[in-house]
């Protein structure tokens, strides 16, 4: 058995959104079959007002042990430190957030918010959000650099914009059959099984990045051509798996043909030059892509790509059914 508390702060509720559509566990199975208690959910606990504030009250003096921490959304510290901008449960969220972060056994923040701030953490950032342990690319956030939980671990990070619910699921699975101290982390503190290979891994159109040839439109999901190099996609440059552990089973943004905007990077959002151009390539000189310059003379990537284009087979530049 194994105790979870899930709490929201600045957020949208995709990840609780995202979560709730788990089908592999689902949220059902992780109780039923893996001895998951939820001690409280935003879109699923039972208690309201005073019960609510009892059982924190409970879990951060030791009479409930807490597992895990699960937090959603950014920790809002304004204004001007106070946390008053986010009051729950008649305190400033932050500091239930503290105290709890304090008391678990493992700390696992979900979704880009949570992890490193995200949009509501960009410049001018009048709310002061930050994420648990990172604010945007920096290690520190909320709890700061050292921080560990019960269990000897650093906030286990789950970015994206939501985060894919088989993160969350198998990460809790992990924990509640007593594995959570053998979960590998990278840097970023990110999970290595979801986050060590790039989201161009497995992408379907990643023999038209080898070629050079580039897509001429949106959403062209059985036509040729990659994303990368005319559509901004940041599939190259981004740690998921989001080609290998399908949304629904079924597709990803590449795959429809949309690019990816690398979510589950930390920075994201990546603050293009200018507005309007999250969806076109930045480049250099005009002819090398922004993601590839460095280490990179203009002449050799241009005739690269030359002689890429030159030997691409035929079939590399014809319509095609991906399936």
């Amino acid at each position: 058995m194994a105790t979870a508390l899930w709490l929201q702060g600045g957020a949208c509720s995709g990840n609780t959104m995202s979560f709730l559509n788990a089908d592999e566990p689902t949220v059902c199975d992780l109780v039923t079959d893996f001895g998951i208690e939820v001690l409280w959910h935003p879109s699923l606990g039972m208690e309201m007002g005073n019960q609510v504030q009892e059982l924190l009250r409970n879990i951060v003096n030791g009479s409930i042990p807490l597992d895990v921490f699960i937090f959603e959304g950014t920790v809002i510290q304004g204004p001007n430190g106070s946390g008053r901008y986010n009051m729950f449960a008649e305190r400033p969220m932050k500091d239930w957030v503290y105290e709890l972060a304090h008391v678990a056994n493992y700390v696992v923040a979900v979704g880009n918010c949570a992890v490193q701030g995200n949009i509501p953490a960009t410049p001018p950032n009048p709310t002061d959000s930050t994420g648990l342990q990172f604010h945007r690319t920096e290690m520190g956030g909320f709890l700061g650099k050292d921080f560990r939980s019960k269990a000897g671990l650093p906030v286990i990070n789950i970015p994206g914009c939501p985060a894919h619910y088989d993160w969350i699921t198998q990460i809790l699975v992990a924990i509640a059959t007593g594995r959570g101290k053998d979960i590998k982390l990278d840097e970023y503190n990110r999970p290595q099984t979801f986050f060590k290979t790039y989201t161009q891994t497995g992408c379907t159109r990643v023999q038209f990045y080898e070629y050079k040839i580039p897509t001429e439109e949106f959403g062209q999901g059985t036509r040729k051509g990659c994303l990368f190099y005319e559509f901004g996609c940041r599939g190259p440059e981004t740690h998921s798996s989001c080609n290998r552990i399908l949304w629904n089973k079924q597709s990803s943004k590449t795959r429809a043909g949309h690019p990816c905007i690398g979510c589950t990077e930390y920075g994201f959002p990546h603050g293009e030059l200018e507005v309007g151009t999250i969806f076109k390539t930045q480049k250099v000189l005009g002819v090398i892509p922004k993601e590839l310059q460095e280490g990179i003379d203009p002449v050799s990537y241009m005739v690269h790509a030359a002689i890429a284009r030159a030997v691409a087979p035929k079939w590399a530049n014809e319509d095609m059914f991906v399936v």
